[in-house]
């Protein structure tokens, strides 16, 4: 049997140990899986692409870090008095 090293940031690796733990499995499984799943597809077994940054991405990270954001509002009607408005 063959053994695959790999060198991943520490917080990576714990946050997709985490998240396959949620699954039932561990790391190496998960790996193991993918190698099967990439013979089963004769490739990569997901597209692989560059990603739009989508306007609601954008929106979310924004609001999360307190930028780009607009109001408070008294009323819901003037929140969407501004949504509507042209810039």
């Amino acid at each position: 049997m063959a053994t695959v090293q790999i060198r991943v940031d520490d917080a990576l690796k714990s946050r997709v140990d985490e998240l396959y733990s949620t699954l039932g499995l561990d790391t190496t499984t998960a790996v193991r899986m993918f190698f099967m799943a990439s013979l089963e597809h004769d490739g990569i077994p997901f597209e692989v692409r560059h990603m739009p940054d989508y306007s609601l991405r954008a929106a979310i990270r924004d609001s999360r870090a307190r930028r780009n954001l607009s109001g408070p509002y008294d009323t819901a009607q003037a929140a969407v008095a501004a949504m509507l408005e042209d810039d």
